[in-house]
C-alpha cells in the first residue's frame, strides 16, 4: 500500500490535517520508522491532496479486524432493548463522524459518542437530527463527543472547509457538483446567486475554464467559509466573492451563465437573474417538483417568472429524491 513518510517533528501537526482530508486508511496502523512516521493512505483519495512528505510503497499492520459495527456492539453499554436503535451507518467529514440517531438514545449520548469515536477512529461525533433551521438553513446538529466541529471534505478534487454544526452540506448533490466542474465555461463570466461555502463555485472556477466567477452569499457564516475555500482551492485569481442578498446586485447584464442552486422559492429570484444574464446566456435552475409533472411545473414557473423572455430548456435532470414523490431537479435553460 502507499504510505506517507513524515519526519517525527512534523507528525503532530500533519496527521490531524491528513485525517481531516479523509485520505488516511483508518483500517491500518500508523507506524514509526527511524525518525519518521508512516501514515497509510487511502488509494484513490490522496492523489489530489497537498502532502508534506514522501509517498512510498510499504506494508501497514491491519487494525482490529472486527467491523466497526461489531466493535460498537461489543463495547457499548446501554440497555439491550435499545441496541437495535444504534446507527450502523455514518458519514465522515474528515475527522468527524456524523450519525442519525433517534432521541430515545439521548440519555446515553455521551457513552455512545465515546464508543463511536474510538471504533471509527475519529476525534468528533455529531448527531444529525435532520432538517434545517431559519433563513440561513443552519443544520440541526448535536455534538456528542469531542470539541472540533470544523473539518475539510475532499470531493472530486475540491476541498470544502466548513463547520458541520453551522453550515449545511448536501451530500446528495455530489453528482451535480461534479457536473459543474465538467461544464465548458471557457472565457465565460459565471454568477453563482446562492454560493454557500462554494458548492458549485469551486468546481466551476477550478475545472470549467471560466474566466470569472462572481459568488454571492448572504449568510455571514457561509460567506466566511466561502472566502476561505476560495483561497484553499487556489482560485482567488478568478473568483469574486460578494456578501449580501443577490437581489441587491446592480441591474446590468454581465453573466454568460447563472447558477440558481436554491429550492422552494427559486422562481422569486428569476426576474433578478434575467436582469443579470446576457442574451443567449444559460441558467442552471434548481427546484423541487412532483415527479409526475416536473416538466410542466418547471414550464409554469418559467412562464410566470421570465416576463415573456424567450427560453429553451436544454435539459432537465433529477439531482436527488427530496420526499415521497418529490425530487430536487436542475434544469439547464438558455434565455434569448
Amino acid at each position: 500500500m502507499r504510505l506517507l513518510r513524515i519526519p517525527n517533528e512534523r507528525a503532530a501537526a500533519e496527521i490531524p490535517r491528513l485525517l481531516a482530508l479523509d485520505i488516511v486508511d483508518r483500517g491500518a496502523k500508523i507506524a514509526k520508522d527511524d525518525g519518521y512516521v508512516l501514515v497509510p493512505l487511502l488509494e484513490g483519495r490522496w492523489q489530489d491532496a497537498v502532502l508534506s512528505g514522501e509517498v512510498v510503497d510499504g506494508h501497514a499492520h491491519v487494525r482490529d479486524n472486527r467491523s466497526p459495527q461489531r466493535r460498537i456492539l461489543d463495547e457499548i453499554d446501554i440497555p439491550e432493548r435499545l441496541l437495535d436503535l444504534l446507527p450502523m451507518r455514518w458519514e465522515f467529514v474528515g475527522d468527524i463522524a456524523i450519525l442519525k440517531m433517534p432521541e430515545e438514545l439521548d440519555d446515553w449520548k455521551e457513552d455512545i459518542g465515546r464508543v463511536y469515536a474510538k471504533s471509527l477512529g475519529v476525534s468528533t461525533v455529531c448527531v444529525d437530527r435532520g432538517g434545517v433551521r431559519g433563513e440561513f438553513r443552519q443544520p440541526n446538529m448535536m455534538l456528542i463527543f469531542g470539541k472540533n466541529t470544523e473539518s475539510v471534505r475532499l470531493e472530486n478534487g475540491i476541498h470544502y472547509l466548513f463547520d458541520v454544526c453551522k453550515v449545511m452540506f448536501a451530500s446528495g448533490n455530489v453528482d451535480e457538483r461534479e457536473r459543474m466542474g465538467r461544464l465548458d465555461c471557457q472565457s465565460e463570466t459565471v454568477l453563482d446567486m446562492f454560493a454557500g461555502i462554494g458548492y458549485f463555485t469551486l468546481p466551476i472556477a477550478k475545472f470549467s475554464g471560466a474566466k470569472r466567477v462572481v459568488a454571492c452569499e448572504k449568510n455571514p457564516e457561509s460567506y466566511r467559509y466561502l472566502v476561505r475555500n476560495v483561497d484553499l482551492n487556489q482560485v482567488s485569481d478568478r473568483v469574486e466573492t460578494v456578501l449580501g442578498d443577490n437581489r441587491d446586485l446592480p441591474d446590468r447584464p454581465f453573466a454568460h451563465r447563472i447558477l440558481m442552486g436554491y429550492v422552494h422559492r427559486t422562481r422569486e429570484f428569476l426576474p433578478k437573474a434575467l436582469n443579470l444574464l446576457l442574451p443567449g446566456g444559460i441558467v442552471h435552475y434548481h427546484e423541487n417538483y412532483h415527479v409526475r409533472d416536473a416538466r410542466e411545473m418547471l414550464e409554469r414557473d418559467l412562464d410566470q417568472g421570465c416576463d415573456g423572455r424567450p427560453y429553451e430548456i436544454l435539459g432537465m435532470r433529477e439531482v436527488k429524491s427530496y420526499a415521497p414523490s418529490v425530487s430536487h431537479y436542475v434544469a439547464d435553460i438558455r434565455f434569448h
